[in-house]
């Protein structure tokens, strides 16, 4: 079984700003980002898609539809793809965040919600009720899943057995490029290529 995890390409938001859930538009044009996203793809040598899996916010739906149109395949949006939700942080600079607020976030990494959006375990138990229903649908292999940083780090983390503040250190650029393969006869994931 064969997927490959796409980051959304750049977006229209300054530096510094957490955007998580919110639905922020792309820096290029989907058509664009996808042609670029299609060459590489390419290059790589990654298996062409039966479908493309996507997170319904615009960054990711509008890039998934124009891969899906160049594949000549099904584009599928799945809310639990989504990237994490901040709540009151959404949009805000995270130096303009409370200091207090930060370090209590971080004491309780997975259950604290003080911006009162997902906690970490929420996020990771919704991306993992949905990967538990994809990874049982091989028919869908090989499938591409346009979505974010924290869902792919999410997949990884659950494709190898790992915590997810072990992968929070891995580099997932915009666009970035993840395929993982699964032995079906061993059951066992691998990386064959990380932020390529």
């Amino acid at each position: 079984m064969d997927v490959v995890l796409i980051r959304h390409p750049a977006v229209n938001v300054d530096a510094g700003v957490c955007y998580g859930n919110s639905d922020v538009p792309l820096a290029a044009g989907p058509e664009t980002s996808a042609e670029t996203l299609a060459m590489r793809l390419a290059t790589l040598q990654m298996p062409a898609p039966r479908v493309v899996l996507t997170s319904p916010l615009t960054r990711c739906a509008t890039v998934a539809a124009a891969l899906a149109g160049n594949f000549g395949c099904a584009a599928s949006s799945d809310d639990s793809l989504k990237e994490m939700d901040f709540g009151d942080w959404e949009l805000r600079r995270w130096d303009d965040i409370d200091r207090a607020m930060l370090d209590a976030w971080a004491a309780d990494f997975e259950g604290a919600r003080v911006h009162g959006g997902e906690s970490v375990a929420q996020f990771v138990a919704r991306v993992r009720a949905w990967f538990d229903v994809f990874e049982q649908t091989r028919e869908l292999s090989p499938a591409y899943v346009v979505t974010h940083a924290g869902v792919m780090r999410v997949i990884a983390a659950l494709t190898l057995g790992l915590t997810i503040d072990a992968c929070l250190p891995w580099v997932l650029d915009s666009g970035a490029l993840v395929w993982l393969r699964r032995n079906d006869a061993t059951m066992k994931w691998a990386i064959v290529r990380w932020n390529a």
